[in-house]
């Protein structure tokens, strides 16, 4: 599966005993607002939880499709995987797990700035995703990337052909400077 559309962040936070009220008060949280309010290629980008249930399933993924989301990314596990591949939602998380969000964790914010690991996450930054990882390209920064991005793809199927056509790969390097 493939990713790309603008970020839509998500802060899910764990629910512990001096926090348990909040469950009660509002299952889920902000969940359902911040589903609801994603836009057409949108992806939804859940983090803040630690990694003790999924984020993410497949009744969730049928709304987010019916709004027009592109996907959704999770710093933590999704659930439902045969359903989710049956919608060919894309859906990127550090893989399957049964026990859903539910009383263990609550969504108390999105459309917010949000850090994972040393990556800032804005709203509306750009977010790609494919089988070799998920990427954040800074709205601010985007033209400057996209164009870089797009020129060192170029540079790269030179090199390929090159090499196809019978360039060693010492003479690839030297001549194109890519490998």
């Amino acid at each position: 599966m493939v990713v790309v559309g603008r970020v839509m962040p998500v802060l899910i936070e764990n629910l512990f005993d001096h926090n348990r009220h909040l469950h009660k008060e509002k299952p889920f949280g902000l969940l359902l607002e911040a589903l609801d309010d994603l836009k057409p290629n949108e992806v939804y980008f859940a983090s803040g939880a630690t990694p003790d249930y999924a984020l993410w399933g497949e009744l969730v993924s049928t709304r987010a499709m019916f709004l027009g989301a592109t996907g959704a990314v999770l710093n933590g596990y999704s659930r439902d995987t045969p359903g989710i591949l049956d919608l060919n939602f894309p859906t990127f998380s550090y893989g399957s797990y049964a026990q859903d969000q539910g009383p263990r964790g609550t969504v108390v914010d999105f459309r917010l700035t949000i850090k994972v690991g040393q990556v800032e996450v804005n709203p509306g930054d750009i977010i790609f995703g494919d089988i070799d990882g998920v990427c954040i390209i800074p709205s601010i920064h985007e033209n400057e990337i996209l164009a870089k991005a797009t020129e060192k793809a170029n540079g790269e199927k030179l090199v390929q052909n090159a090499i196809q056509n019978g360039m060693s790969a010492v003479e690839a390097f030297r001549t194109y400077g890519i490998m």
